[in-house]
C-alpha cells in the first residue's frame, strides 16, 4: 500500500530538520532583555567555555554563520596565497563551496588526493608534496580532513594517526571540516579530544546546523597561534554577527547537558535502521559503510522517480555521486524510516519488476 512522507520529514538532508528543543530553548532565553553586541555577550563567553570543556583543552573559539565561511576562513588562516591545500577529491571544500577557500585565501590552490570511501590515503600525501618541489608550483601547506566524510564514513583513530604523521613530516597544518563532527564522535565512541588536537588537528570547523542548531558553526583553534587576527578575517568576511548571542546561545543549549551527542547518536541509529531495512531489497545496493547518519544506495532510476512521486525527497546524482543519498536527522523517527523502507520494498518486488511498479 502506498504511504506518504510522514509529517513532512524527508531524507534529502539533515539541513531540512528544524531546530532541536535544547537549542530553541536557549535562543528563547537569550531573547529576554538586552545583551552586549558583537560577541562581547555572556552567551558567547559561556558557549566558548563549554567548547573548551568538551575538548578538555584551552582553545580559541569563533562563531560564524555557516560551514563555507568556517572552512574558507580557517584555511585562509593557515596559508599564504602561494601555498596549496591538500584535500580528498570529493571533499566539500573542493566540490561544494564555489571556490570560497581559494577566494578567501587570495588564490591558494586546492590539490586533490585519492582514497577509498571518501577518506584520504595517507600515502598520497607524500606523492602530492613531492610531485613538484620547485618554486614554480604552489607549496603544500595545509591538509584538510572531512570528519565525517562526504559519503558518511568516519576516519578511525589509526587512520587519523597515519595522516597526522604524514602531515607533520611535511610540515603541513591540519584543518578539519567537521560539519558532522558530532556524528563522528558518536560513531567512534571516543572523546572529542582524541580525534582533534590529540590527533594533530590545528583547527576544527565544529558543525552545529546539521545537528539541530538553526544556523552557525564554531571555528575552534587548538593551535592558538594560528588564531591571531582571525577576528579580523571574520569581520572582513561578513561573519561578525552584531547580535552574536543568537549564534552562540544555541551551543549552550546543545553542549551543557550533552544534547549534541544524543542527537548525533540518534541520527546515526536511524541511518543504521534504514540500512538494515533496505539492504536486502532486490535492486538496491549500499555503496559505502554506514558509519554516521548517511546511507548511500544505488537505487534503480524508475524506483527513484516513483519514490519522488510518492512524496519522498532525497538527492540522487549530486556532487558527482551515482548513488542516492539518504540522510537522517536529529528528529528522524523509526516510523519515518519504516514508512520509507515500506514504499521502497513495495517498488522493488522482483516478481512484478521495477518497470511495472514505476508506471
Amino acid at each position: 500500500m502506498q504511504t506518504k512522507a510522514p509529517l513532512g520529514r524527508h531524507f534529502a538532508s539533515d539541513n531540512y530538520a528544524g531546530i532541536c528543543p535544547e537549542a530553541f530553548a536557549a535562543m528563547t532565553q537569550a531573547n529576554r532583555g538586552h545583551e552586549v553586541s558583537y560577541g562581547e555577550d555572556t552567551w558567547t563567553a559561556k558557549a566558548a567555555d563549554l567548547i573548551r570543556e568538551v575538548f578538555e583543552t584551552e582553545c580559541e573559539v569563533f562563531f560564524v554563520f555557516n560551514g563555507t565561511s568556517a572552512n574558507s576562513l580557517s584555511l585562509a588562516s593557515l596559508c599564504q596565497s602561494y601555498h596549496s591545500i591538500l584535500c580528498h577529491e570529493i571533499a566539500h571544500v573542493e566540490g561544494s563551496e564555489c571556490g570560497a577557500p581559494e577566494f578567501f585565501a587570495n588564490g591558494t590552490k586546492v590539490l586533490l588526493l585519492p582514497g577509498a570511501d571518501g577518506k584520504i590515503d595517507h600515502k598520497s600525501i607524500e606523492r602530492a608534496v613531492n610531485r613538484r618541489a620547485d618554486i614554480h608550483f604552489p607549496k603544500a601547506r595545509a591538509l584538510s580532513l572531512t570528519q565525517v566524510t562526504e559519503v558518511g564514513t568516519a576516519y578511525s583513530l589509526d587512520e587519523l594517526g597515519a595522516l597526522a604523521n604524514a602531515a607533520r613530516h611535511f610540515n603541513l597544518r591540519i584543518q578539519m571540516d567537521g560539519a558532522r563532527f558530532a556524528n563522528a564522535v558518536a560513531s567512534l565512541g571516543v572523546a572529542p579530544k582524541q580525534i582533534t588536537w590529540q590527533a594533530g588537528v590545528d583547527v576544527l570547523c565544529f558543525g552545529g546546523s546539521k545537528n539541530g542548531i538553526a544556523l552557525g558553526e564554531a571555528v575552534v583553534f587548538f593551535n592558538r597561534e594560528l588564531a591571531q587576527e582571525f577576528d579580523y578575517r571574520c569581520k572582513q568576511g561578513g561573519q561578525l554577527a552584531s547580535k552574536m548571542r543568537f549564534l552562540s546561545a544555541p551551543w549552550v543549549g546543545m553542549l551543557q547537558d550533552g544534547a549534541w551527542l544524543r542527537h548525533a547518536a540518534h541520527s546515526n541509529a536511524m541511518a543504521k535502521r534504514l540500512e538494515a531495512a533496505i539492504r536486502p531489497l532486490p535492486g538496491i545496493r549500499i555503496s559505502y559503510p554506514v558509519q554516521s547518519n548517511a546511507v548511500f544506495a544505488k537505487i534503480p532510476d524508475a524506483v527513484v522517480g516513483e519514490m519522488h512521486r510518492r512524496g519522498w525527497r532525497f538527492y540522487t546524482r549530486i556532487g558527482g555521486w551515482e548513488e542516492s543519498r539518504l540522510m537522517c536527522s536529529w528528529d528522524t523517527t523509526p516510523e519515518d524510516v519504516d514508512a520509507f523502507a515500506a514504499d521502497l520494498r513495495e517498488l522493488s518486488v522482483p516478481d512484478q519488476g521495477v518497470g511495472a511498479q514505476a508506471k
